[in-house]
């Protein structure tokens, strides 16, 4: 394509297309118009392309002329050629049948070697069958001879006899296997049962030194074991004649229900066959810096193999979960065996093979650690649900108001939420295994207790407004609740960090990616539960300002009390001012000693609503009044009008103006009393404005 490229003339620039259209290798005539009808009238795209025809054809006429003296050369040169390529077909088709004969006698020579080799490769492997076979008589004759029963049982020193028949049997194995087509069957059959006899000694021999304690035979049988390549025969040797036995003895049904530790008493004994029985073999093979034979594994193969198979044969029942208490204390229990085998008995090596090992792994899923959660989760969320689902009621209330003071929890709901999150990490049930299913446990039993929070603060009570010979108001027993909830959340909220050093104890490897999610995730909801309190406090609000403006709301009963009574002037507030702010003295009487800051803050933000209303009632009541004297006043001059009576001057203090004044006396004995509960009133929100306008009323 570059060499196309460099053949073709160029274009003018003022053309509406450019040469390198017309060799690119997707050349399409439909698209080309397509995209070049934009840049100009069909006409002048025509005119273009006829331009650019005649600069192609003289650059061909030039092309030509340039290459001409080539072109006629080419004709002249081609003549005769024909006839000169027809005179080597006959030499070169001579050298291809020459070489076709060499070809063919290599051929034949490469396949008269080969034979010839797989001949003598046969005679080897013939004359080395042969050998072989007569190293196989010479070797069974001597070990029927070194194995006699006679000569081997009295011989002093039968191990020196085995470790000989040892070498010997080894290189009767070794020839055996070489001679398999020209061995007779009743050689191969002397030949196992010799090596069988041998193995049979071996094993009397070796079971003898570990009954015996003697540390160096037993070293030299282990050797003879390596050397054999009967590693798997002396693991199972042990495992059926040492561990069988006793292990027999000590896992059944009966010592797991009559004895009184149980299965922990059943792990404990199996330890002592290892310390004991076995702490022999376990001290020469398990340990490089001690004089050791490597190789064996009698703590898996031998040992444990053996024990887990009983466990399942004679007491399986120890894996049903349906007892969570009898199934935490053997799960546990086991547990604690497999630790203490582990870090007494296990090398790196041992441990990888314990526990890759399948039984082990099959034992430890045997263990059915979700049945065992879901019952925990039954049992726990139960009994949390059961104190949460009953309606609030006074019988909601743990404790009384000395409660408060100190760390316990005055509302049964967050006692049971509490005690039930510190149970979930008890050692009697927590299980390091299911840690993340327990932990999300403790989550959401904090986000239950917040709906409950939500759902209680909604709850509506009756309010108790019986009076006692002083008529003060009782507290209503919401009110008594919303108090107590209040400091339960901030108590609850205060001791998520100390839950949070318990759960984060129970973390053997002290992960720090782990410490750090558990700490966001606990933040998050105690973050959710202090968001509570503002709901709190506008509740507790909500019930004190209720039992108050009630009583506010008697202001309106005012102008009755002056109009037409003859009434003196008023210097005394009336009743209702102590009575809408007895509940809050109450109120600060009973909580002052116990939360005083949070007690002064409620009780602020209540007298600020409560004045709020306080001065729309007032105002309401001077609008009246002003409404009702400017109407009298009209009727009084239209009466006075129409009977030609001269308006007299009002004498003295009219009811209106009395009015006016209880209201102003009303509102300094509000706020007098409003100082009398330690409250500053500048911090009143509206109560300046209720005094204002009362003064102001007077004045005009």
């Amino acid at each position: 394509m570059s060499n196309n490229n460099n053949t073709l003339p160029k274009a003018p620039k003022d053309l509406c297309f450019s040469e390198l259209d017309f060799v690119q290798e997707n050349f399409d005539v439909d698209a080309f118009l397509q995209d070049h009808r934009k840049n100009g009238k069909l006409e002048t795209m025509r005119d273009d392309l006829g331009m650019y025809l005649k600069l192609l054809r003289s650059a061909m006429i030039d092309l030509i002329n340039r290459d001409y003296t080539d072109f006629v050369n080419l004709s002249s040169n081609l003549i005769g050629l024909d006839k000169a390529i027809n005179e080597l077909q006959v030499p070169l088709g001579q050298l291809r049948e020459e070489v076709m004969q060499v070809r063919q006698a290599l051929d034949d020579e490469i396949a008269t070697i080969s034979t010839n080799l797989n001949n003598n490769l046969k005679i080897r492997e013939r004359k080395q069958s042969l050998r072989s076979l007569q190293h196989v008589y010479k070797s069974l004759k001597k070990l029927s001879s070194i194995l006699s029963m006679k000569t081997f049982m009295e011989h002093r020193t039968k191990i020196d006899v085995l470790e000989q028949a040892a070498i010997e049997l080894n290189q009767l194995k070794f020839h055996m296997s070489k001679c398999k087509s020209d061995i007779l069957d009743d050689q191969e059959k002397e030949g196992r049962e010799i090596e069988n006899l041998y193995v049979t000694y071996l094993n009397e021999l070796f079971l003898a030194c570990i009954q015996e304690k003697n540390s160096n035979l037993a070293i030299r049988c282990l050797r003879i074991y390596l050397t054999l390549d009967k590693i798997a025969n002396a693991e199972e040797l042990v495992r059926y004649e040492l561990v069988r036995p006793l292990v027999y003895n000590v896992i059944n049904e009966e010592n797991l229900q009559s004895d009184p530790l149980g299965l922990h008493n059943i792990y404990q004994r199996l330890l002592d066959i290892l310390n004991v029985e076995l702490k022999q073999l376990l001290d020469i093979t398990l340990y490089p810096d001690r004089i050791s034979v490597k190789g064996f594994n009698f703590l898996v193969n031998s040992f444990w193999i053996e024990v887990e198979e009983k466990i399942e044969q004679y007491i399986k029942s120890i894996f049903a979960p349906g007892d969570p208490v009898l199934f935490h204390k053997r799960y546990t229990a086991t547990l604690e065996f497999l630790t203490k085998l582990e870090t007494e008995y296990g090398t790196r090596k041992t441990l990888a093979a314990l526990k890759n090992h399948p039984q082990y792994k099959d034992f430890l899923k045997k263990w059915n650690l979700p049945v065992y959660f879901q019952i925990r989760f039954q049992e726990i969320a139960g009994l949390v649900e059961t104190v949460l689902v009953e309606s609030i009621s006074p019988d909601s209330i743990k404790g009384s108001l000395a409660l408060l003071t100190q760390t316990n929890f005055s509302l049964y709901a967050t006692c049971a939420v509490w005690d039930n999150l510190l149970r979930i990490w008890d050692d009697d049930i927590y299980l390091y295994q299911l840690f993340h299913k327990f932990w999300k446990l403790s989550l959401q039993i904090c986000s239950r207790y917040q709906t409950w929070c939500q759902s209680a603060m909604k709850q509506v009570w009756p309010v108790i407004n019986e009076t006692n010979s002083s008529n003060n108001l009782v507290h209503s027993t919401r009110l008594n609740f919303l108090v107590y909830l209040y400091v339960d959340v901030e108590k609850l909220v205060n001791a998520l960090p100390s839950f949070l050093q318990i759960v984060q104890s129970k973390i053997t490897n002290k992960n720090v990616t782990i410490s750090k999610l558990l700490e966001d995730s606990l933040g998050e909801t105690s973050r959710n539960l202090t968001n509570l309190l503002p709901s709190i406090t506008k509740e507790i609000l909500n019930e004190l300002s209720e039992q108050c403006v009630i009583h506010l709301k008697q202001v309106s009963d005012i102008p009755r009390l002056f109009r037409r009574t003859k009434r003196d002037v008023p210097t005394k507030p009336c009743p209702y001012v102590k009575s809408a702010v007895v509940p809050l003295i109450n109120f600060l009487a009973d909580y002052s000693k116990i939360i005083p800051e949070t007690v002064n803050l409620w009780l602020e933000l209540t007298l600020s609503s409560l004045t709020e209303n306080y001065l729309l009632f007032v105002t309401d009541v001077l609008t009246s009044v002003q409404k009702t004297e400017e109407s009298l006043r009209r009727l009084k001059k239209i009466r006075d009008k129409s009977t030609g009576i001269l308006p007299s001057e009002p004498q003295g203090i009219s009811d209106d103006e009395k009015i006016r004044i209880q209201l102003k006396v009303d509102v300094n004995g509000y706020a007098n009393m409003i100082k009398d509960l330690n409250i500053s009133t500048v911090n009143i929100h509206h109560l300046q404005e209720l005094i204002n306008a009362v003064e102001a009323a007077i004045k005009k």
